[in-house]
C-alpha cells in the first residue's frame, strides 16, 4: 500500500528482475528471490516471477487473444500439446473463455487487463506480482479475480504480491501488509491488523484508502435548472467488426452544469460511448450534436477548445517529452496563467514535476497529467475514461474538488467508470450501459 508515487510499482519491477537490470537507475541494498540475488527477468534466482504491469498495454505483444497468452509459453519452450490445455485454462480462469480469437486490440479496458493476466498466470508463476490488477475491472471481475488469488494463496503454489489503491479485497486477502509512505519508506510493516492498529492515523495522513472507509461526499445530487442539452446523441450505433456492435442505439442527453457517469461491465462500451461523444469516432448510425454541431466535422482546433477526452491509458495522449511542455501544449496566455494553480492542486507542481519525462510518471501521477492536459484548457464538454485510476485518497480528493468546479462553471462532466466511491461522490445522474444499450439508472 502506498499513495501515489511512493515506490510501489518500481518495487514490483525490482521483485521481478526488471530493477536494476532493465531500467537502470541507483541501487542500494540486497533483494533475495528464491534465497539467491535477484537475477535479470526469466533467468536463475527469479523464481519464475511473473508480472501483471499497471498498464496492461505495456505487456500485451500479439494481435490474437490466444497467441498473447501462449506467447510466454513458447518463450518458455513448452510443448504444442501443453500450451493447447493451458492457454483456455488461463483464459477462463480470469474471464474470457470464448475470447480466443478476438483481436486483442478491440478489447475493452478491463477486458485487457484480464488478458494480460491471463498471459501471467499461464505459465503458473513461483511468484505472481499483481500492480493495480482490479484497476479497469467491474464488480464482477474483480470478485473473480481476488477468488483466483485467494485459490493461489490457499493451495501455496505462489508467493502472491498484490499492489492496491482499493484496501478492501486485498486487505482480507493479505497475511502481511507493507506501507509505503510519500517519500518511498515504509511506514509500517506487519500482520494487516497490527498495521491498522499501530498506524491508522499515519496511514490516513499519507493518503492511503484504507478498508471500509468511504469517499469525499460533494452532495453531488443536484436540481438541474431546465434547459437545452449541451450534447445530443440520437439512435447511434456502432462497431469496430463489422458483424459485432459495441453501441446499439443509444440515445443521451447531458446538460451543461452536469455531471453523468457512465456505468457498466467491461465491454458494454463505456469508452467508445465516451469517444463517439467527442468525435474521436463516427457512429455508424445516428448522430451526435455538441452545442448542435457534429463533433466530427468540427476543425480540429475548434473541437478541441469545446471537448476534452481523458483517455483510459495515459500515455496515450502524451506529446511531450518533459511534463511542463506536456501541460503547456497550445494554451492561450489566459490558461498559461491559471496553470501553476491547477497544477499544484493535483499534486503536481511544476517546479518539482515539469523537468520530468511524462512516461516515467507512476500510473496515479500519469492519471493526474492527463486530466491536467484537458482542464488547463476548460472545454464546454470533458469526458474522463477511469478518472481515479492509480489514485490515493489525496489525487481523488483533489480530482472530485476541480472538476466541481469545472461544473459550476457551466462544463458539462461524462466519466466512465467503475469506481463506486467516485460515482457516489460526483455524479448527478447515471447512465448504465448493458448489452450494448444505455439506459438511465434509478
Amino acid at each position: 500500500m502506498g499513495p501515489s508515487g511512493s515506490g510501489k510499482s518500481t518495487l514490483a519491477l525490482a521483485l521481478a528482475g526488471l530493477v536494476p537490470h532493465e531500467l537502470p537507475g541507483e541501487w542500494q541494498g540486497r533483494l533475495l528471490i528464491d534465497g539467491s540475488p535477484a537475477a535479470r527477468p526469466g533467468g536463475p534466482g527469479t523464481g519464475g516471477a511473473g508480472l501483471l504491469f499497471q498498464d496492461p498495454e505495456r505487456q500485451l505483444v500479439m494481435e490474437r487473444v490466444e497467441d498473447d497468452v501462449a506467447f510466454g509459453l513458447e518463450n518458455r519452450a513448452w510443448s504444442r500439446g501443453a500450451m493447447h490445455d493451458r492457454v483456455p485454462e488461463a483464459l477462463a480462469a480470469v474471464g474470457l473463455s470464448g475470447f480466443e480469437r478476438r483481436r486483442a486490440i478491440r478489447l475493452s479496458g478491463g477486458e485487457r487487463q484480464r488478458l494480460a493476466l491471463a498471459g501471467v498466470l499461464a505459465p503458473r508463476p513461483g511468484l505472481l506480482i499483481l500492480d493495480e490488477p482490479t484497476a479497469n475491472l467491474d464488480a464482477e471481475g474483480a470478485a473473480a479475480l481476488f477468488a483466483a488469488v485467494r485459490r493461489v494463496r490457499d493451495e501455496r503454489s505462489a508467493t502472491v504480491v498484490v499492489i492496491a489503491h482499493d484496501a478492501e479485497p486485498a486487505w482480507s486477502l493479505a497475511d502481511r501488509v507493507l506501507a509505503l509512505g510519500g517519500a518511498g519508506a515504509p511506514i509500517d510493516e506487519g500482520p494487516p491488523g497490527d498495521v491498522l492498529a499501530r498506524s491508522t492515523q499515519a496511514l490516513v495522513g499519507a493518503g492511503i484508502w484504507l478498508p471500509g472507509e468511504a469517499g469525499t461526499q460533494l452532495n453531488a445530487r443536484r436540481d438541474l435548472a431546465a434547459g437545452p442539452p449541451l450534447v445530443t446523441a440520437r439512435g447511434v450505433t456502432f462497431g469496430y467488426d463489422p458483424d459485432r456492435l459495441v453501441v446499439d442505439s443509444a440515445d443521451l442527453d447531458v446538460a451543461a452544469g452536469e455531471r453523468l457517469a457512465l456505468v457498466g461491465p467491461n465491454g458494454s462500451g463505456k469508452s467508445t460511448l465516451g469517444r463517439l461523444l467527442v468525435g474521436l469516432l463516427r457512429p455508424r448510425s445516428g448522430t451526435i450534436r455538441l452545442g448542435g454541431d457534429d463533433p466530427v466535422e468540427m476543425p480540429a482546433a475548434e473541437l478541441a477548445r469545446r471537448a476534452g477526452y481523458v483517455f483510459q491509458e495515459p500515455e496515450r495522449q502524451f506529446l511531450a517529452s518533459t511534463v511542463a511542455e506536456e501541460v503547456r501544449l497550445g494554451l492561450r496566455p489566459d490558461e498559461l496563467r491559471r496553470l501553476d494553480a491547477l497544477m499544484d492542486r493535483l499534486r503536481l507542481p511544476l517546479a518539482e514535476f515539469g523537468a520530468r519525462s511524462p512516461y516515467l510518471l507512476s500510473g496515479g501521477e500519469q492519471r493526474r497529467l492527463s486530466v491536467a492536459t484537458q482542464l488547463s484548457r476548460s472545454p464546454s464538454l470533458l469526458v474522463l475514461d477511469e478518472p481515479t485510476f492509480g489514485q490515493d485518497r489525496l489525487g481523488h480528493e483533489a480530482l472530485l474538488e476541480i472538476v466541481a468546479e469545472r461544473v459550476d462553471d457551466g462544463s458539462a462532466v461524462v466519466a466512465a467508470t467503475h469506481d463506486e466511491r467516485f460515482v457516489g461522490a460526483f455524479a448527478d445522474g447515471v447512465v448504465r450501459l448493458s448489452g450494448r444499450r444505455a439506459e438511465a439508472a434509478a
